[in-house]
């Protein structure tokens, strides 16, 4: 429990020490679409849709510019296998559409979940490797610890509330510049079906604090699961 409580705490005190600087921010909308498919021999797909919209954006010395702007789409299939009872494997692949350009990203993970009483906790660790014709190649190892409670009994029924909390920790290389981003992601979700899952929440994302004037981004998630 300690590890988790460093987890919990360092982003709280990395921003408190950005709050002093120089910063800019951004706020928007992150809905997502995910398809989950099960196959044989322990295997599963996931196939996700992804689309940033920006909504408001500012910084500390020019203010705040409202407006909608489309940012980006993000297309990914995950493949993974099972290697054991908590323990799975997984490659993918995503491809980034932007205005001006469009990059690929290859990732692997590795992923181990806890069941515990009353909730689960996922930790997954992942390296990938982003290429596009305008940019240095990015290479970034992530780090995410999640957990999932239901808030009516310890098992989540169909048609029932659920809370999922996240934390997570990207390392970037790009050439050799070094940066480190931080999420802490809240949503509120309800099950559907045995299937289906529908969240809503908060995904706030703190980076370039190293080299350069911290960014905060405030996103509204709102994400879909279906399983079939």
């Amino acid at each position: 429990m300690g590890f988790v409580r460093v987890l919990i705490f360092l982003p709280l005190f990395v921003f408190s020490l950005s709050s002093g600087a120089q910063t800019s921010w951004q706020f928007g909308f992150l809905p997502s679409l995910n398809i989950n498919k099960r196959l044989p021999k322990d295997w599963s797909v996931n196939f996700k849709a992804e689309s940033r919209q920006l909504m408001a954006k500012g910084k500390d010395d020019i203010g705040s510019d409202f407006g909608y702007e489309f940012l980006l789409t993000d297309i990914s299939a995950i493949a993974a296998k099972r290697i054991g009872i908590n323990t799975s494997i997984g490659l993918g692949y995503l491809i980034r559409i932007e205005e001006d350009a469009i990059s690929h990203r290859a990732n692997q993970q590795f992923s181990v979940l806890r069941r515990l009483p009353g909730l689960s906790l996922s930790h997954r660790f992942s390296t990938d490797q982003t290429f596009s014709g305008v940019e240095t190649p990015e290479f970034r190892l992530r780090y995410r610890i999640s957990t999932e409670i239901p808030l009516e009994g310890l098992t989540l029924d169909p048609l029932e509330f659920f809370v999922r909390l996240n934390n997570e920790y990207l390392n970037s290389l790009e050439g050799k510049n070094y940066e480190l981003e931080i999420r802490l992601v809240g949503f509120l979700g309800y099950a559907i079906s045995d299937n289906g899952k529908i969240e809503l929440g908060l995904d706030y994302r703190l980076d370039s604090f190293i080299n350069n004037p911290s960014r905060n981004r405030f996103w509204i998630g709102i994400n879909f699961y279906q399983s079939i």
